[in-house]
């Protein structure tokens, strides 16, 4: 696929700000660049904090989807998880609900502001409503307090996984040696110089992929097919434009033996399109997402945050591969 000039991408770029219904990686407003081009819609929404030559992937992964048609596909709806992020144990029934027919849930432990149990209380909330768990620290434990707290959350029942309990690929193998829990890794994968370091170092039994932090769909798939363990499509709180590639990229997979964490539209008080697609018997069908114009116009962000991201853009061009 040609990289289309700068120019050409910034006169596609609409920038917007999506209310969120409670605060998740700290935030309450998700702001995103979304690139309308000839082949569709892309998504650029990288995280403030990443300087340009690792939002220059999310910028790829923006270009792919505007310029270049999805995958074929295998399947034509994709099971999701429920995301529970580190709210209080008694609303937990209030976020579920907004995942219908889901049978499994990824809950966020490990808040800095939280102790772990605050985090038992609300696996337990979640325990009590959906049968299969699954828990996402963000690299927030130690080692020994990811050993004390797999120890404390399976007392009552068991959990799927562990999403990335520590930060470092050494310490992911020695949880991994030390519990009997299965280990998934995501950010030892979409923020590694070299993503397939956790799978050789026998640190993760679980990938966890997410389109925009690792360039587009193909190099998703691509990464999918050598890392050599199971594979769970996720989201990186997109809008509806960053779930559908996220779920094509799920539907090119050959196999998809676990719930995919693409359901996060739910977080939004407002989204792109009109209204955003629920779920349905815990699935979403994978089909092309066009915002709705009203809607873009409804939410298109401040003048001066449309120029940050137009200058951001600008930052990250270079650094394009």
């Amino acid at each position: 696929m040609p990289q289309p000039s700068l120019q050409d991408l910034l006169d596609r770029v609409h920038v917007v700000a999506l209310p969120m219904r409670v605060r998740f990686r700290g935030i309450t407003v998700r702001e995103l660049a979304l690139i309308h081009g000839p082949a569709g819609w892309g998504e650029f929404g990288a995280f403030p904090e990443y300087q340009p030559p690792e939002a220059a992937h999310w910028l790829a992964a923006a270009i792919e989807g505007a310029y270049q048609p999805p995958p074929p596909a295998s399947r034509d709806r994709i099971p999701i998880n429920a995301t529970v992020p580190a709210v209080d144990a008694e609303r937990v029934p209030e976020v579920l609900a907004r995942f219908p027919g889901a049978d499994t849930a990824k809950v966020k432990v490990a808040e800095p502001s939280q102790t772990l149990a605050d985090d038992l209380a609300r696996v337990e909330a979640v325990r009590a409503l959906i049968p299969t768990v699954r828990v996402d620290a963000n690299g927030g434990w130690s080692v020994e307090q990811a050993v004390q707290a797999a120890r404390a959350l399976t007392a009552t029942g068991p959990l799927e996984y562990l999403e990335q309990p520590c930060a470092t690929i050494a310490e992911l193998a020695e949880l991994r040696r030390r519990i009997d829990i299965p280990v998934a890794a995501d950010e030892s994968i979409r923020k590694a110089d070299d993503p397939l370091a956790v799978a050789r170092a026998g640190a993760a039994d679980i990938a966890v992929l997410k389109v925009a932090p690792l360039g587009g769909i193909s190099a998703l798939l691509q990464i999918a097919g050598q890392i050599g363990i199971p594979v769970v499509i996720s989201s990186a709180i997109d809008s509806a434009v960053g779930i559908a590639a996220g779920l094509h990229a799920a539907a090119a997979l050959p196999e998809l033996p676990h719930a995919c964490g693409l359901g996060t539209g739910s977080l939004f008080v407002e989204d792109v399109t009109d209204p955003a697609q629920p779920p349905t018997d815990g699935y979403l069908p994978v089909q092309p997402v066009t915002p709705d114009p009203a809607r873009l116009h409804a939410l298109a962000a401040s003048p001066q945050r449309q120029q940050w991201w137009i200058e951001r853009i600008r930052a990250c061009y270079p650094h394009l591969g």
